[in-house]
């Protein structure tokens, strides 16, 4: 079979569509709850921080802002995310 091989003209804004595409769809994929437990990266990291706080301060409190500080070197949140983050999980307010 001869099979005619041709070129194939890619504009410069059919590779930025993709790449956009491919953003949106990690950044979708970040927020579905794993399957696993139901929690989301970004639960994951608040409670693993959390938790990592709590051995560090001998099972003390931790404040809110401490946990944010620390919550932040690993993904990007705002204040008012976070606090509805943690209501969602359960924590006590004191």
């Amino acid at each position: 079979m001869n099979a005619e091989i041709r070129p194939v003209k890619v504009g410069l804004s059919s590779i930025r569509s993709s790449g956009r595409d491919s953003r949106r769809i990690d950044a979708m994929s970040r927020e579905l709850p794993d399957a696993r437990d139901g929690l989301t990266r970004k639960e994951r990291v608040v409670l693993w921080t959390l938790s990592a706080l709590q051995n560090e301060r001998g099972d003390r409190h931790v404040p809110l802002p401490l946990l944010y500080g620390r919550v932040l070197e690993h993904v990007d949140m705002s204040i008012a995310e976070l606090q509805e983050i943690v209501a969602r999980l359960g924590a006590r307010a004191r």
